[in-house]
């Protein structure tokens, strides 16, 4: 099962069905996803989810509205008419096609429910579980929600807004969606549309990620240091060795040939650990100092 699925799963059980405003702000937010389709005045609602067309059914039961649910293979429809919904929707011509037509939110709703938190709640749930997504947090962050057209989308887009989540539209071809990238954000949201073991499955998946990531960025670095250090001993290693053929070495200040020495016996040593290796022990600086002398030397010969 998909962390979608199992979000849906979870919201399906919302014991919120006593409340009939919220059961209509929830069927509205369902009304105003891209999965409903609206024909000659008959809507059809589609998924592939058994939690969203129970769901769904369930709400349009609670408000005493007549459907039918179809089955066909994998996908549920659910069909009714307009009739008892025109006090919530303005039913607009689509492309000039008197047939083919597409609901949009009146203004005097918008209005109403910008008054109430929980109704603002209830219709953004419902667009989730309209047509909503969330990706396993184990791959990427992304929440999407896909509206029927573009007025819909700025509704949802300004509800979401006013109740404190950040998020983006896109408007490509035929697809108007709103879209998360963020994982606070995305937390936020499923606290906010009350998905609460999910928020504990996201946080638990995103606490792992991060400590995995930072895993990775330390051991990275621990390996570029490494590297660094090892190609700084090759070419101190060779400057030491040129100065000996040259027959130079004996030629150099005693504290260059301790730290000569030091650095053929110990060729995986850091500097650090150079340091405290000498008779009169210095810090990371001084080491660092008198090989790039030795190096600097080894250049002129």
């Amino acid at each position: 099962m998909s962390f979608s699925s199992d979000i849906k799963k979870e919201l399906n059980k919302t014991s919120n069905l006593a409340n009939k405003e919220l059961v209509k702000y929830e069927l509205i937010g369902y009304l105003m996803s891209n999965n409903i389709d609206l024909n000659n005045k008959k809507i059809k609602y589609t998924t592939e989810s058994d939690y969203n067309i129970n769901r769904f059914s369930r709400l349009l039961a609670n408000l005493g509205i007549n459907h039918s649910i179809e089955i066909n293979g994998k996908v549920f429809a659910i069909r009714f008419t307009t009739k008892e919904i025109t006090f919530w929707f303005e039913i607009l011509e689509k492309e000039n096609n008197s047939k083919n037509q597409e609901l949009c939110i009146k203004q005097e709703l918008i209005n109403e429910i910008s008054k109430k938190t929980e109704y603002k709640k209830a219709i953004i749930r419902g667009m989730f579980m309209g047509a909503g997504s969330i990706n396993n947090p184990d791959n990427k962050y992304h929440m999407e929600i896909i509206l029927s057209n573009i007025q819909n989308l700025n509704v949802a887009e300004n509800l979401l807004k006013d109740l404190g989540i950040s998020v983006k539209k896109m408007q490509v071809k035929n697809r108007n969606s709103i879209y998360i990238k963020d994982a606070e954000e995305i937390s936020k949201f499923l606290a906010l549309i009350e998905a609460n073991k999910a928020v504990l499955k996201f946080e638990d998946i995103r606490i792992q990620k991060e400590m995995r990531e930072k895993v990775n960025r330390i051991v990275n670095c621990n390996t570029a240091n490494l590297n660094k250090t090892i190609n700084a001993s090759i070419e101190q290693i060779a400057a030491i060795e040129k100065i000996k053929n040259k027959g130079k070495f004996k030629k150099l200040e005693n504290n260059l040939q301790e730290i000569a020495d030091l650095r053929i016996k110990n060729p995986n040593a850091s500097l650090v650990e150079l340091g405290k290796m000498l008779k009169e022990p210095i810090g990371k600086s001084g080491v660092n100092y008198r090989l790039k002398k030795i190096v600097e030397i080894a250049k002129e010969l």
